[in-house]
């Protein structure tokens, strides 16, 4: 996209933009034929992607699957085209009347609220794999999952690749480990191709890294630094990115890191966003020196380097939180370093 706005004025036009389709998104999907199913499609990311791929073929059915606790989510992806099911994952025989279609995008999982709660952590990342996996078979699955299996790195490297063995820290990274290894089973058992799409911090204007940050400036609250580097993506990126993961599924399938390819600094972004807001930063804590960070080189040998650069989101995410529009008040808890969610 090489005429990115300058600001977004509302949600419908931000919404607009990200699930614009992207350059060589059609012809990757064009390559994974078939209906597209989106299971735990309720999520944040959810709504988008689907709307993004509606968008780039019109005429492929778009199946989002999920609980919809929220009847507006589901009244609004059906204005859009997308059919709609509701089902609860945890429930094997709701599940087994699922329509096996060609294509699996599965987004389901749970994060917040894991400590305290972790059987149903595992239960939905790892128990919910294995009934959705011995499902669907048949289907080219893209898998999402997180930069937390892997270790901490050295900040003053690239990141973990792709085979750097998951030695991750609490019981959510470990069940997320849990829900890969299920997923990469079933592939093998039944020759299920697929990835496993290890993102991390997908941005949005109204939620993520990049929000959590400039809201504690805007409010004057200290920034924690126990997480003192991250990566971060453009939403729109990371959606197109795993529609097109249809097309480069392998069998058994393996893993793909998608993030944006900077090691940002959480100091000096808050400081950025200081500048914008004529605040001043506050800062708790020290930066460590290492993180968890990962290597984007596979993603960019098939994708390119991302759409919107980091400058961007940043300026972005400046004006956005400077004329107080919309936040889904769901912090990110980047600054998390022991794996309790």
């Amino acid at each position: 996209m090489s005429d990115l706005p300058d600001q977004f004025e509302d949600v419908a036009e931000l919404e607009e933009f990200m699930t614009r389709p992207q350059e060589g998104l059609a012809e990757d999907l064009a390559k994974a034929p078939g209906a597209i199913t989106i299971l735990g499609i309720g999520g944040k990311m959810g709504p988008t992607l689907a709307r993004m791929a509606k968008r780039v073929d019109p005429d492929r059915r778009i199946i989002g699957v999920a609980r919809f606790s929220d009847p507006a989510v589901r009244k609004e992806l059906e204005d859009s085209g997308i059919e709609t099911v509701a089902c609860d994952l945890l429930d094997e025989t709701a599940v087994r009347k699922l329509e096996v279609t060609e294509n699996v995008i599965f987004m389901a999982g749970m994060k917040f609220g894991a400590s305290g709660n972790e059987p149903l952590t595992w239960a939905m990342n790892s128990h919910v794999p294995a009934i959705v996996a011995s499902h669907f078979t048949t289907s080219r699955i893209v898998v999402f999952s997180t930069a937390c299996v892997y270790p901490f790195v050295d900040i003053r490297h690239q990141g973990a690749t792709e085979d750097v063995l998951p030695t991750p820290q609490g019981e959510y990274a470990n069940s997320c480990v849990g829900r890969e290894r299920i997923f990469q089973y079933f592939s093998g058992r039944h020759n299920t191709p697929g990835r496993l799409f290890r993102l991390s911090y997908a941005i949005d204007m109204r939620y993520g890294v990049l929000h959590d940050v400039a809201q504690a400036v805007m409010r004057g609250e200290p920034v924690s630094l126990a997480m003192g580097h991250v990566n971060v993506i453009w939403q729109g990126d990371a959606n197109a990115y795993a529609l097109r993961c249809l097309a480069h599924a392998d069998t058994p399938m393996t893993p793909i890191n998608i993030s944006g390819p900077e090691v940002t600094s959480i100091r000096s972004v808050a400081q950025l966003f200081a500048k914008r807001f004529n605040k001043p930063a506050l800062f708790e804590g020290e930066e460590g020196e290492t993180a968890w960070l990962v290597n984007t080189d596979q993603q960019q040998h098939l994708f390119g380097y991302p759409t919107v650069p980091l400058a961007k989101l940043i300026d972005w995410t400046a004006d956005w939180v400077a004329r107080g529009q919309e936040s889904l008040g769901k912090p990110t808890h980047f600054e998390v370093n022991d794996g309790n969610y």
